[in-house]
């Protein structure tokens, strides 16, 4: 059997997330990560590179895809979410610097804050049926992962 490769084309970062394009077996999805912000843990989107992915269990997620030997970090996972926003920013997020599947990208209304109003934010959309075609293409194999900026 020949070796998986999915590629993540990223397009420029901003405050309300990076989005990109992932391809892989013929087939393409978007994606939804956390900003660049010099690979901080928990607040920014993993360097461009090239990574092994592996089956994982989580705890929050169950049986995902795990990004292997990123540098200074620990737990990146593929797993379904739609905003990725740096909260620092008073964007909203639901990643800690994992990746997003998503069939197309668009935007979310966010409710108001004690500092904020309600606003839209930039989105993945649809990433429950864009994790589960990614999965089954990928078919419980590892991966290679090859992240590049554009």
């Amino acid at each position: 059997m020949a070796a998986l490769i999915a590629r993540l084309l990223r397009s420029p970062t901003t405050d309300q997330g990076t989005f990109g394009r992932l391809q892989f077996g013929g087939r393409s999805l978007f994606t939804t990560e956390l900003p660049w912000r010099n690979n901080r843990q928990q607040r920014s989107c993993i360097p461009a590179g090239v990574y092994q992915v592996a089956l994982v269990n989580s705890p929050r997620f169950g049986r995902v895809y795990g990004v292997a030997n990123v540098p200074g970090r620990s737990h990146v996972l593929i797993h379904a979410a739609n905003l990725g926003g740096d909260i620092d920013m008073g964007w909203q997020t639901q990643l800690q610097g994992c990746i997003a599947p998503a069939v197309r990208l668009g935007a979310m209304q966010i409710p108001a804050t004690a500092t904020q109003p309600s606003r839209m934010q930039a989105a993945g959309l649809v990433s429950r049926p864009a994790l589960t075609e990614f999965m089954a293409w990928a078919n419980g194999n590892p991966f290679t992962l090859e992240i590049t900026e554009s």
